[in-house]
């Protein structure tokens, strides 16, 4: 286990699709690079895996022949645009679509060789609030929950939320609005997830930040490209860069074991223990 610097761990999830979660995985992840971070982007989307056609690289093993033993982690880690590594998930497999709590752990203690390779561990969750997204969520240290202004957004956003809050004590969550229209708009949007979070729930919402709308992002797409590397300069590409210098000035939480085991214990352990 790593027993050097401490390894920062960052969900990003959006808890409905649209809301343009996986650009935001992606961008950032590359952004964070070019401030000299070492960035693992792990994408957990188990079901629908879309991380790896984004940053148009192809994934000849994927997690599920690290969970069978088929090979080790490294086997499977891919150099992507930018200097970042990913991890591709399994596209399209039910079985692990609905990992249990061994699995995850096994997924966890892989990552535990990467330790002295990484500062920092971007998860690409799913959409929603399946068990895979609330266990990964849970126990990473940072939650970035990507809203846009649709009153959808705002209404799954908050489900996810109070389970996080009500079932596992988690009290902090940064908010990063996305897809805005104007400058007013990001804090709008807070503020409306915000309204409803103080009258029912106590947890603490940080605004972290907002990507305006661009159509450089529906390009970029489509080139199979990042934003940040098919248009650098674009409005969305100098906000994805001003979200990881933000990003970058939190505080790591070290922990007395390793990291990863940290994580692990985190990941599989049950609702009273996060209390």
């Amino acid at each position: 286990m790593n027993k050097g610097k401490p390894i920062q761990v960052i969900a990003v999830t959006g808890g409905k699709g649209g809301v343009g979660k996986i650009n935001l995985s992606v961008n950032l992840s590359l952004a964070l690079s070019e401030l000299d971070k070492r960035v693992v982007l792990m994408d957990v989307d188990l079901g629908l895996a879309n991380v790896d056609l984004l940053l148009g690289v192809k994934a000849n093993k994927n997690i599920s022949d690290v969970l069978t033993g088929e090979c080790e982690l490294q086997d499977i880690l891919i150099n992507a645009t930018g200097g970042i590594k990913v991890i591709p998930a399994s596209s399209g497999t039910q079985e692990m679509a609905s990992m249990g709590p061994q699995e995850h752990a096994a997924l966890i203690n892989a990552f535990s060789s990467l330790d002295d390779e990484m500062d920092v561990l971007v998860i690409d969750t799913a959409a929603g609030i399946s068990d895979t997204v609330i266990s990964f969520v849970r126990a990473s240290q940072e939650i970035i929950l990507v809203v846009c202004d649709e009153p959808s957004s705002i209404t799954d956003a908050y489900a996810l939320i109070k389970i996080l809050n009500r079932d596992y004590a988690i009290q902090r969550f940064r908010v990063v609005a996305n897809m805005t229209r104007s400058d007013k708009e990001g804090r709008n949007i807070f503020n409306k997830l915000v309204h409803v979070t103080d009258r029912f729930l106590d947890v603490s919402l940080q605004f972290a930040g907002e990507i305006p709308f661009d159509d450089s992002v529906r390009k970029a797409v489509k080139k199979q490209k990042a934003t940040l590397e098919a248009f650098p300069v674009c409005k969305s590409s100098m906000a994805y860069k001003k979200l990881a210098r933000t990003v970058s000035e939190w505080p790591v939480m070290d922990q007395p074991r390793g990291h990863m085991e940290f994580f692990v214990e985190r990941l599989v352990s049950n609702p009273m223990s996060m209390q």
